[in-house]
């Protein structure tokens, strides 16, 4: 692909040195439908990256965008706070019927403001409310978000500088195969539990991600997760699954806790929730744990009703058919992973492992340039890829759930010329 050098000039002058993605992929965007995008000169990307997870149904779902255009043309309310309206009405009532009765999970839900960052704040402040103390656990390689609280609990060390004052209250500890299987699970966080003089102050909560996405697709097990809910009930501490990423069906359930079998405490929902790319969060959490005064968390834009309209339209979907998309987001993740088999035979010994679960894969390889090599050289053959990882050292694959079979062969041999073309 021949990529014309495009007139960036007022993004550079304009717009804060703080943007990113716009750097790797050096091109002006100007339309997307399922998992295509193209720039302004007509050049076609197909994207393995969905919106970091916000686009698990494909830019300007056709279904979605039906749903959004009729609320609109109707004069539907666009911004109502947390006032009584029809689409949230309507959104509640799908999300019970189609995600929650299901399921048996007796969550109430709570709108605490557009972004995942927010349901990361608000079940922190809910944690800390219930209990009574300050402390929250997280794990090594997290990420929570880039608020204040959010960033005290995630991992990455150029994130977390990025704050400019102390950030305190939240302690790591070792995420599952920290220490490659050489350390029993919970060994260390046990002890510290129980030992009166290890200063660690008696934790409200523990926060955690089944797979981490920016740390680097570590994926946890089930087992140890089931151990994990048992410490925290053992120990009096609340458990916080974070599912802003994962969640909406990435790793094949709706929820990606469903498959090691725990019912956590809280859990922070985003991104996907929406189905259309509009900002929304959820926080939701077990009945005994709404504490909350009227207004003591609020937002100006919780109540994104348009967002409302998508996430139902998505809900009744997909949704609506209790296994058909969770079956059919695990054999594309299948077919992921014949993929990357086929890639790391071929490019033995430099790549290091693969790993994923549903349709979140990462790539990492023992150079730790290499990934960002690899993002760069699939950009300029119409691959939308990212990194991850601390050391941005692993080749991240998001598609929509949406993607089809002919797209993932597509995308997985532009994706193997990369690798070849960076040894």
């Amino acid at each position: 692909m021949t990529i014309t050098q495009p007139d960036l000039s007022v993004f550079e002058t304009l717009e804060s040195e703080v943007r990113s993605y716009c750097r790797g992929w050096p091109v002006v965007f100007d339309r997307a439908q399922g998992s295509r995008m193209h720039d302004e000169d007509g050049h076609q990307y197909l994207d393995f990256f969905a919106g970091a997870g916000s686009l698990n149904y494909g830019h300007n779902n056709p279904v979605l965008k039906r749903a959004l255009i009729d609320y609109l043309l109707r004069d539907g309310v666009t911004h109502g706070l947390d006032m009584s309206t029809v689409a949230k009405r309507s959104f509640l009532q799908t999300f019970q019927d189609l995600v929650l009765r299901p399921r048996d999970l007796p969550y109430k839900v709570m709108f605490p403001g557009p972004t995942g960052t927010n349901a990361v704040e608000s079940a922190l402040k809910l944690a800390r409310k219930v209990k009574g103390r300050e402390a929250i656990v997280s794990f090594t390689n997290a990420f929570h978000g880039m608020s204040l609280g959010s960033l005290a609990v995630t991992g990455n060390a150029f994130k977390r500088a990025g704050a400019g004052i102390p950030l305190v209250h939240g302690t790591p500890m070792p995420f599952d195969n920290y220490f490659d299987g050489t350390v029993p699970d919970f060994l260390w966080f046990e002890r510290l539990l129980e030992d009166q003089g290890s200063g660690l102050n008696k934790p409200a909560a523990v926060i955690v991600e089944t797979v981490q996405g920016e740390g680097g697709i570590n994926v946890a097990r089930p087992e140890w997760l089931r151990a994990l809910a048992e410490l925290c009930e053992r120990q009096d501490m609340l458990l916080i699954v974070d599912d802003i990423q994962m969640g909406c069906g990435r790793t094949g359930a709706f929820f990606s806790f469903e498959e090691s079998g725990i019912v956590p405490d809280i859990v922070t929902v985003s991104k996907s929730i929406s189905g259309y790319g509009l900002p929304m969060s959820l926080c939701l959490f077990k009945p005994e744990l709404d504490v909350w005064e009227p207004g003591e968390h609020n937002g100006t834009f919780r109540g994104n009703n348009p967002a409302f309209v998508t996430a139902t339209a998505a809900l009744e979907t997909y949704w609506a058919d209790g296994s058909a998309m969770e079956k059919q987001t695990r054999a594309r993740g299948e077919q992921v992973e014949q993929g990357l088999i086929s890639i790391t035979e071929e490019n033995l010994p430099d790549i290091k492992e693969y790993r994923g679960r549903g349709l979140v894969w990462g790539l990492e390889f023992h150079d730790k340039d290499r990934a960002g090599r690899i993002a760069r050289r699939a950009f300029e053959l119409g691959l939308l890829v990212e990194t991850s990882g601390p050391e941005s050292e692993v080749v991240k694959l998001l598609p929509a759930l949406t993607v089809t079979p002919e797209e993932l062969d597509e995308g997985l041999s532009v994706l193997a010329r990369a690798v070849r073309e960076t040894a």
